[in-house]
């Protein structure tokens, strides 16, 4: 049988590959093995861009011939081939074995002894075939067709190949030498086509192990070392013991050319995926010491800026929506790894509860520096409703946590003073409660740590630059996800009022209300910041400031003006004697919504309203309002009307402003080019039951304020109007609502529940066109 070569010029890269020396070793073919004078001819495959997957097992014809290796052409042109058997191959790290151990795999086949591996045709002959030389014969494997023979042939060399290079690595002898084979290891990984994650995971997990048993390297086969691995680490995760590699080089030389060259793109990869670090610490802790690397040089917070700027990209949004999670954890950990020292010595220190009660419980305690912190006097605190500030005695209680000094001046009064018998755990920030004019609270961090507080605070700083960033930093960061050392930390809380700062300036809702807490009962940045929270130190300009954008977009008015009352009272009144316009515009909503009960502290709002300039005119404003309602009531007017179409704002205001409406209860705007600011109008008719507001541009903003002033309403037309779920949830607190038609809105179907859920009276509702229906 006349068997031809294959089709010539050129040699296969895979069987190049093979000749590749491993350490300086040669590895060519031995003598008599090269069946190119032989007539069976070996399939030379042109590399066509093919890409597999790397198998760990299959199913495969296998056929074992021991013969001498100068009658093997004669074997495999005979007309008569042995048997072949089925089997179940494994492609283990080791060897090749069956699952099925008898017959010709009854022992394992280890990739040592597999001296080539070759792809073999000839005619008249099963097709598709692997030959295996190992000492003394040839194993042959049949797979099913040309791409799963490929598949086999590539997994078989890759296999034999990471075997090797595992060998010869793990017991080094000259670097120079080393550093060669790892470039070669690289550029196999790099040029193969088999496409799968092991690929280029495998030669990292070999560097990785190379380094961990080798620590007395110089620095300079460290940069070598880590610059013959780049290629891998663009496309792929560093080992565990390769991220601990990194770490220790970013620490030691954080000025090195391979910090910004290599590191970066590897960082910005772990950054922009999808990313555990709860299950990947390490990435997470050499990302931290990559940045810290990056605030030693020469320029240091400017590269850090602009490496932000890198991982933003250059638009106005985002396009990588994990980077901003990852950069934030990041932040907090570093910033938790701060303060680890005095959280180590938790369980020495006083529980937040012998705090407030000022006493120690007695116990097997180390000694510990001391921690000066409130303890209010029941002798000392005045129990009338006045303005006059009480000094509270400090106590001296052990703590190894930090070291505090506090001297608190508050107001009280007897409806807002806590009940000193209330076993529960006190929260921290009524444990630090301060008046910012005369706390003093220190905790010294060590130098390295100062560093790092500063260099990752500033980072929050940055990322609360960008528009797009800030409602999902806002809603990471409101419940408060720092020890509560940090917290009393004055250097911290300093720094991080910008991203407050920040929150409260954004009109958008999703972001200014993440001040507030996730729940009630627990503290949010509104209270930490506000006068007497520990963290306020601006005689109440933050506080006054977030007060103001969250009455001008919060739907529950009346609950967060009760919320105040109960809590804040006393820091608002302060405010507003000191002319703070928005605390005196507080104090005139609580007495118009009658929020305050009790008759004296109802008359020392009166008179702390008097007492300004600004507030007496808003004063006499509220009492000239209340007089035009009960003016309105008791004239009556018209029950129904109906404005013209294309009417105003202003059509209405002089409509409402020429007669009586106390009597109003049927009001049609349909079709006018009325907006929400109509609204301040038409809350001034007590009677109304009935508003037609199809096709008009009434928003959001006005269907707050008819939800809190028009309770008694019945039917609302909302047609066609521009009102979203903001606006829409609003209308939960109208319990009187029994006719209700949103069609053509952006009510979604969410909202729509919601609103079936807390409208009991709902009888009649129109959904139609919009995502509800």
């Amino acid at each position: 049988m006349d068997l031809t070569s294959s089709s010539g010029g050129g040699g296969d890269p895979r069987q190049i590959e093979e000749t590749k020396p491993l350490l300086g070793g040669d590895m060519s073919a031995p003598e008599g093995t090269k069946m190119g004078a032989v007539p069976c001819r070996r399939a030379l495959l042109l590399c066509n861009g093919m890409r597999y997957k790397l198998l760990q097992e299959g199913d495969i014809q296998v056929c074992v011939i021991r013969h001498p290796r100068t009658f093997l052409s004669k074997i495999l042109t005979s007309k008569f081939l042995r048997r072949w058997e089925p089997h179940h191959l494994t492609l283990a790290d080791n060897s090749l074995a069956s699952a099925t151990p008898t017959g010709y795999m009854e022992n394992s086949v280890s990739y040592s002894a597999i001296e080539d591996v070759q792809l073999l045709s000839w005619e008249n002959a099963p097709k598709y075939c692997l030959q295996l030389t190992i000492p003394g014969g040839t194993v042959l494997l049949q797979a099913a067709n040309s791409y799963l023979r490929d598949q086999w042939f590539h997994s078989l060399q890759w296999k034999k190949k990471i075997y090797k290079y595992k060998k010869v690595l793990s017991n080094p002898s000259r670097w120079e030498v080393v550093l060669k084979e790892i470039r070669t290891l690289v550029d196999m990984a790099l040029t193969s086509p088999l496409q799968d994650d092991s690929i280029n995971q495998a030669p990292l997990e070999i560097v990785s192990k190379l380094l961990s048993e080798n620590t007395n390297l110089t620095t300079q086969e460290h940069e070598n070392i880590i610059v013959a691995i780049a290629p891998l680490l663009e496309n792929n995760h560093p080992p565990p013991d390769l991220c601990e590699f990194f770490c220790k080089h970013c620490r030691e030389r954080p000025r090195s050319m391979v910090v910004i060259e290599v590191f970066t793109p590897v960082v910005q990869r772990i950054l922009k995926h999808n990313m555990d670090f709860g299950k990947c610490p390490r990435l997470r802790l050499f990302t931290q010491e990559y940045i810290l690397a990056l605030n030693e040089l020469n320029a240091g917070m400017e590269v850090v800026k602009k490496f932000i700027q890198s991982m933003h990209g250059p638009t106005g949004h985002c396009p990588h929506p994990r980077v901003l999670p990852n950069l934030v954890a990041v932040c907090l950990a570093a910033i938790y790894s701060c303060y680890e020292e005095f959280i180590n010595s938790r369980d020495n220190s006083p529980s937040l509860k012998e705090i407030r009660n000022g006493c120690q419980q007695p116990c097997d305690r180390k000694p510990t520096l001391p921690l000066r912190l409130l303890h209010p006097s029941p002798d000392l605190v005045s129990q009338e409703a006045t303005l006059s500030e009480a000094r509270l005695k400090s106590v001296v209680v052990a703590s190894s946590e930090i070291h505090v000094e506090v001297e608190r001046t508050s107001t009280a009064t007897p409806a807002l003073t806590a009940s000193t018998g209330n076993d529960s755990e006190p929260n921290l920030i009524d444990c630090l409660m301060v008046s910012p004019a005369c706390s003093t609270m220190s905790i010294e961090l060590g130098p390295q740590a100062d560093r790092t507080l500063g260099c990752y605070v500033e980072i929050l700083k940055l990322l609360s630059d960008y528009d797009d960033w800030r409602p999902s930093l806002a809603s990471l960061l409101q419940p408060i996800p720092f020890p509560k050392e940090a917290l009393a930390h004055e250097k911290f809380t300093q720094e991080l009022k910008y991203v407050i700062q920040r929150f409260a300036e954004d009109p958008r809702q999703e972001v200014h209300s993440c001040l507030l807490s996730v729940r009630a009962g627990k503290d949010g940045w509104f209270q930490l910041y506000s006068p007497g929270g520990v963290a306020c130190d601006d005689d109440g300009e933050l506080f006054a400031s977030m007060v103001h954008i969250l009455m001008g977009s919060c739907y529950k008015t009346k609950k967060f003006l009760l919320s105040l009352a109960e809590n804040k009272l006393g820091p608002c009144m302060l405010l507003a004697l000191r002319g703070n316009q928005t605390m005196v515009e507080i104090l005139c909503l609580m007495l118009e919504y009658n929020i305050i009960d009790n008759n004296d502290t109802q008359l020392q709002i009166i008179s702390t309203l008097e007492s300004t300039d600004v507030g007496k005119r808003m004063y006499e404003q509220l009492c000239d309002r209340q007089r035009e309602l009960k003016e309105l009531q008791r004239k009556g007017g018209p029950t129904r009307l109906t404005l013209p179409s294309k009417s105003t704002d202003a059509d209405l205001a002089r409509l409402l402003s020429s007669g009586s409406f106390g009597n109003l209860e049927n009001l049609s705007l349909a079709f006018t080019n009325v907006t929400s600011a109509c609204a301040e109008h038409l809350i001034k008719l007590p009677s109304l039951k009935q508003l037609n507001l199809w096709s008009t541009q009434f928003g959001d903003a006005g269907l707050r304020l008819l939800s809190e002033h028009l309770t008694m309403l019945q039917v609302l037309n909302l047609c066609e109007t521009p009102v979203t779920d903001a606006g829409l949830l609003a209308l939960s607190s109208m319990k009187s609502l029994c006719s209700l038609n949103m069609n053509s809105t952006k009510l979604s179907a969410d909202t729509y529940e919601d609103l079936k859920a807390k409208l009991p009276n709902l009888k009649e509702v129109d959904v139609r066109y919009t995502e509800a229906w």
